[in-house]
């Protein structure tokens, strides 16, 4: 098998950014890898995640059950996987992911308020796409933490990554569930012992060149452990 790494985090925390920079190393040093996003908005697995964005389903994120929005978001990462890194991943390659099941944990399990009510539905969803779907488990998931009076504000002029447009997502407009989702990030990150990396520090936000070195000193150690 091969190796997985993911790059996940809250709201406005720079994951395409460092997905960026990680895969930019990657090339630097010759390492063969292959790279996925998810959703997959190229893909017509996305189509449902699409719609749920996009408020078709209801115009606020509470509107639609966690157990509910979470089979969308599976079954686009099932699809991409059996079309897409299946074969590269089980002959040993490296898969660099931006965002992953990391991401249906921090935004879904941000609506469910009880901590008990909340590891149930995370042990749900866990079984949902790594025992029923197959998906693999990744090495290491990188989570950028970068608390939510940043994050709004870092993500108040950017675009929307489907729409193309400045029109925020149902999750993106809606603070109170940017705020959750950042609170059950912060626990789901310590039960399932993803490498934390706190974006700001003394009130002021980390380089990114800064953060980069952080994830990828880790990913050498991960991949040594070949």
């Amino acid at each position: 098998m091969g190796k997985l790494f993911v790059i996940d985090g809250t709201d406005g925390s720079g994951k395409q950014t460092q997905f960026s920079k990680l895969k930019e190393r990657f090339e630097k040093e010759n390492i063969e890898y292959m790279e996925v996003s998810f959703p997959n908005y190229d893909s017509p697995s996305s189509s449902l995640v699409k719609m749920y964005l996009s408020g078709e389903f209801g115009e606020h994120a509470n509107d639609v059950s966690p157990y509910i929005a979470s089979t969308f978001y599976a079954a686009d990462r099932y699809a991409t996987y059996k079309t897409k890194f299946e074969e590269f991943y089980k002959n040993g390659g490296i898969v660099l992911a931006d965002r992953y099941t990391s991401a249906n944990m921090v935004h879904q399990a941000g609506k469910i308020k009880d901590p008990e009510e909340r590891k149930k539905f995370i042990s749900w969803l866990y079984n949902l796409e790594f025992e029923i779907y197959g998906i693999p488990r990744p090495n290491r998931v990188f989570f950028l933490n970068m608390p939510p009076k940043n994050s709004l504000e870092l993500i108040k002029n950017r675009e929307n990554k489907f729409s193309h447009t400045m029109q925020k997502d149902i999750h993106e407009r809606d603070e109170n569930h940017i705020i959750d989702s950042y609170n059950a990030a912060c626990a789901v990150a310590k039960d399932y012992d993803w490498f934390e990396i706190q974006c700001v520090k003394d009130d002021q936000i980390r380089t990114v060149e800064d953060i980069h070195e952080e994830i990828y000193d880790e990913v050498k150690k991960e991949l040594k452990e070949e």
